[in-house]
This record gives C-alpha cells, structure tokens and sequence, in this order.
C-alpha cells in the first residue's frame, strides 16, 4: 500500500473529485432505501403487523385484498384443518369519512347520509382501511392506549397515523356513503394499509358496513352478510395447506407473499429496485472511467515499478487497496449525509420515510461492492504495462 498512500495524497483533489461523486451516490442509494422503506411502510404495515404466518383468499379472486371473499365454512373448515395452530377470519376494506368530537354532530351526519346519501355536517375527513376481527382472536391487536377491541359494538382502535391527522379516543367516525358510525375506543401502533391509516373494528361492524345497504340500521341486516370476510389468517405448524386449498376452495400464500396482493405495492418496489439498480451500475461506470484514466495517466510509474522488480501481483493489491479506501471513505461520507438528510425529512415532511438499519447497510456495501467490481475491470490494464516504457519512454 506504499504506493497507493502516496498518490492519494499526491492527487488528493483528483481523488477528492472522485469521492465526491461516489459519496453522492451513497447519499441518493440512502435516499432511495429511506424512500422505500417508507413506502412500505405506509403501504403494508398494517399487514405486516399480522400475528399470522399464513394468509388464505378465495380461490377463484387470487391473492388480492381487493378481489376476495371467504365465507364462514372456509374459515372454520381452514381452523379445522389438522396443523393449523389458530385462523381467524379478517375483513379489509378502504374507506373515506369524517371524524366527529361531538356525538350528536356524529348521529346528525349519519341520518343525513341515511336521508340525501352524503352529509351536508361535515367533520375531519379521514381516508382509513377498515381491518375487521374477531375481538379475542389471534389476531386481534392489543391497544396502546385506551379499551380493547371488543369493548363495545362500535367500538374501533385506530392507528396512530390517524390520530396524527387530528382524531382521539371518544371521538366518531361517520363512513362516507354507508352512514356507519364507530367510536375510537382505543389507539393502536402506526399501522397502514394502501398508504391510509387502518382503523381495527370488530368484524360485525366491517360486515354492515362493507355489505350493508347504506343507511340501514345493522339490527335489521340479513343474517347472510355476518357469514362473509375478505381472507383467512393462519399460523400453519405442518399442515397440508395445499390439501386444505383444494378442499376449501382458497389460494393460501405466506405474509410476505401476499404483501404483492396490497394495492401497489408490487409497482412502487419495483419501480425503486430498478432505480437502485441502474445506480449501483453507475456507480460501478463511474469508479471504471476514473481508475481507467487514472492507471493511463501512470504508465510510466507503473513501467518503472516493473523494471524495478514489483510483480504484477503487487501492483494489483495495490490499485485495488487504493481503490477500496476512495470507496469506503467516500460511500461513509455519503451515507453519513444521507442519514443526516433523511431524519430532516422524517422530521418536517409528510413524505413517507424511513430509516432502517439494515437497508442502509445493504445500500452502502453494494456501493462499495459495484465500485470494487468496476475499478477491478479496469485496472488489470497494469498486468499489460511494458517495463521498457519507463526505460525508454513512449517509443
């Protein structure tokens, strides 16, 4: 490393030119994972949150939240099924309403929509999901503050995301279109779907409100609606879930296969691997130009070094070191910015964002990694220098 030591500080500016760009790589690579883990975040965490290992939909629907419905002889038949340890039917279904602290503001805007199909008494509107469970089962959440679910009929735990938009225990949330009421009993952990806020409810109150007719009062509804759910979740200690789906007539994927079943969720991750993708390739551009120019520029020296006895073997150990240390020192720089920007972004922007411990390692290896790949493309040009070049010059 005598010689590596000595250009980089003999070229401290060129190398300093080099390591600016490659730290601006990192910082974009910490950017984007930031950037993506937000996104997943806002997008399934809701999901992800789940006690469950497995998720069923309905055959037929695939594995999409949007497209399925299970009935309660699935869902039973599913608990039956010899190694599956718990299965609890859920509900999910996206929601626009508004929040009232006032009930009587709340049941007044619940008879508008009943009466003219929307209400003229308007509160803070609120997007949410609409997550429905049995109180008590396996996958019902347990409150961080306030009642547990179950406490009352209408009772919800909302996520803290939505308390961020400005609701709180005891206030009511009236259903845009459907005029069902519930009341935050409780508060939950920040826990998305679909990038809004989910709201858990006991799964009769998701049932009226997804398939009731608008308007109508729940003690009324048929019998049939309380037999309906989107999809089972599972946890599976052996069982032939391959047998049960035949038999019941599901589609059963693990958690993290049906994160794809989210709305978006497959083109967002996509769309940002394909971004990181193509830099880590510039990056690998970026060190290969560099390193080329520079064992160009050094012929000369590196003819001499040759003539002197060093072996080709040495003089690749040490490019390369050289090449290491810009890529580490430089890809620290960028990170170190990156996490710097990014918790100013948590802090005093909306935008979904979130740091992560093990993305952000991941993106600074692979930096360094795609970097090393490059310049080790490059630099084996020193194994083709002529020791005569420094003896006699150019001719």
């Amino acid at each position: 490393m005598f010689i590596a030591l000595r250009d980089l500080w003999f070229a401290r500016g060129r190398f300093a030119l080099m390591g600016a760009v490659v730290a601006l790589v990192a910082l974009l690579m910490v950017l984007l994972s930031g950037l993506a883990t937000g996104l997943v975040d806002d997008n399934i965490s809701g999901v992800r949150s789940l006690p469950a290992s497995h998720l069923a939909f309905s055959a037929d629907g695939g594995v999409a939240f949007n497209r399925s419905t299970v009935d309660r002889d699935q869902w039973e038949g599913l608990a039956a099924t010899p190694g599956v340890t718990a299965a609890a039917p859920l509900g999910n279904t996206l929601f626009n309403g508004q929040a009232y602290a006032d009930p009587d503001v709340a049941a007044r805007a619940s008879a508008e929509i009943a009466r003219d199909g929307t209400a003229a008494t308007k509160g803070t509107a609120v997007d949410l999901a609409l997550f429905g469970m049995e109180p008590g089962s396996f996958i019902a959440p347990t409150p961080v503050d306030g009642s547990p679910l179950g406490s009352r009929p209408d009772g919800v735990l909302a996520s803290k995301a939505l308390l961020d938009k400005g609701v709180k225990i005891g206030d009511e949330i009236v259903l845009d279109r459907v005029g069902t009421k519930m009341v935050v009993v409780g508060t939950t952990g920040k826990d998305n779907y679909g990038h809004v806020p989910v709201v858990y409810a006991p799964l009769t109150l998701w049932q009226e409100a997804t398939f009731g007719a608008p308007g109508s009062d729940p003690a009324t509804e048929p019998p049939a609606i309380h037999r309906v759910a989107t999809l089972v979740a599972l946890n599976s200690s052996g069982a032939d879930l391959a047998a049960a789906d035949a038999a019941l007539e599901l589609k059963t994927v693990s958690k993290q296969e049906a994160f794809n079943g989210s709305p978006g969720y497959k083109e967002e991750t996509g769309t940002l691997l394909m971004i990181e993708f193509f830099l880590y390739i510039i990056a690998a551009v970026l060190v290969a130009a560099f390193f080329t120019v520079w064992t160009i520029q050094r012929r000369h020296e590196i003819g001499l070094v040759k003539a002197l006895g060093g072996s080709n073997r040495y003089l690749l150990k040490d490019a390369m070191g050289q090449a290491f240390i810009v890529l580490v020192v430089a890809t620290a720089v960028g990170a170190a910015f990156g996490i710097a920007l990014g918790a100013v972004i948590m802090a005093a922007t909306p935008v979904p964002f979130a740091l992560a411990v093990g993305p952000v390692t991941v993106a600074a290896v692979l930096v360094i990694l795609m970097g090393l790949i490059g310049g080790a493309l490059t630099i084996r040009r020193i194994t083709s220098v002529d020791p005569l070049i420094a003896l006699g010059g150019a001719r």
